[in-house]
């Protein structure tokens, strides 16, 4: 699909509306290739494609269909649509196309509370307090969520969007830095939290996929009743304010679906590269559309881009399988690099 016609080629009536058309064209194009593509990763295993009409009666075989794959896919295409979202809301909210989903500090906090869940692990589960019970999704959670919670604090609030983002580095700086020791602490870990860092569905059961559904639902819907802010704030936060929106309020409901967004698929898949940057600048590249449309979209193309991804890494190298972390960065880096090559590197997204 080519890009959409700059507004000012159009009529003043017809722009409008041929930015709805052309958005809800690419809505039903993400939901039929989010089917499909759930249809080809309950096909693939790890000896490559494999039909499960051609299983027949083969009851084990159906178990693995159902029990894993299915669980996977789905999980795989939640966690991508909850960082598709997480980045549609920070690229809005912060007004920089190179906003990601980890600028609050999320990503380092769900490593660091993985790290010191496994670290816990290693001990008697008698003396090794709540936090290891949680086992490594909670913890993954709740280090997710105490890490934005610490960068609000930090920037005193929501009000200021500099602030907030330089709150945010400095809280994943130094959380990245209260992991790294707790490896050095205690190398037996390094396994389980190299899988963490790279990303991965293999662990995704329906109790799971069940949670990132209803939290998606949750988040994109808060986010399509908040977006009225999104598209003032392309105009300026003098002018938003001008237009009647309570910013702080509605600021504040944002950074929570981002932080929630972020932190469920985080601490479900992994710390997973690119996917949050990439979908919303996919989505403004095909379909010229306000922020109510674009973060259903960025949600959907990110669902469809990390499911599409994950197909790659179980297929590309069967029986084994690559980190899906790193395909999505390699995938995600190269698109980026041929996006600023086509600007000049200069032009904005």
């Amino acid at each position: 699909m080519s890009a959409v016609l700059p507004t000012a080629d159009l009529p003043d009536d017809a722009a409008p509306a041929t930015g709805r058309r052309r958005a809800a064209a690419l809505l039903a194009w993400l939901l039929a290739l989010s089917l499909l593509l759930a249809l080809l990763g309950a096909s693939v295993g790890s000896t490559g494609f494999e039909s499960a009409l051609h299983m027949g009666g083969d009851a084990l075989a159906w178990q693995i269909v159902w029990d894993i794959r299915l669980p996977r896919t789905l999980g795989a295409w939640l966690a991508g649509a909850l960082l598709g979202l997480a980045g549609a809301i920070a690229q809005g909210l912060f007004r920089n196309p190179l906003a990601d989903p980890y600028l609050l500090g999320s990503a380092s906090g769900a490593a660091l509370g993985g790290a010191l869940a496994l670290a816990l692990m290693g001990v008697s589960l008698s003396s090794a307090g709540w936090w290891a019970r949680l086992g490594m999704t909670g913890a993954a959670f709740l280090g997710a969520t105490g890490a934005v919670l610490l960068t609000l604090v930090l920037a005193r609030g929501v009000q200021h969007t500099l602030r907030l983002l330089l709150a945010g580095v400095v809280v994943g700086v130094v959380l990245s830095a209260a992991r790294d020791l707790i490896q050095v602490a205690h190398p037996n870990i390094l396994e389980a939290m190299q899988v963490f860092t790279l990303g991965s569905s293999a662990f995704v059961g329906w109790q799971a996929c069940l949670l990132m559904a209803v939290l998606w639902l949750v988040c994109v819907l808060a986010a399509w009743a908040l977006s009225r802010l999104l598209d003032g704030l392309v105009l300026g936060e003098a002018t938003a304010a001008s237009l009647g929106l309570p910013l702080g309020p509605m600021r504040a409901g944002l950074v929570l679906a981002l932080a929630l967004a972020t932190g469920t698929a985080v601490a479900h898949t992994g710390l997973i590269a690119f996917v949050g940057l990439a979908a919303p600048h996919l989505v403004r590249s095909l379909a010229r559309a306000t922020h109510p449309w674009q973060v259903w979209l960025a949600s959907l193309m990110g669902g469809v881009l990390l499911l599409a991804a994950d197909i790659l890494a179980r297929w590309l190298v069967a029986p084994q399988e690559l980190p899906v972390g790193v395909l999505t960065a390699a995938l995600g880096g190269s698109y980026l690099l041929w996006l600023m090559h086509r600007r000049g590197f200069g032009g904005g997204a």
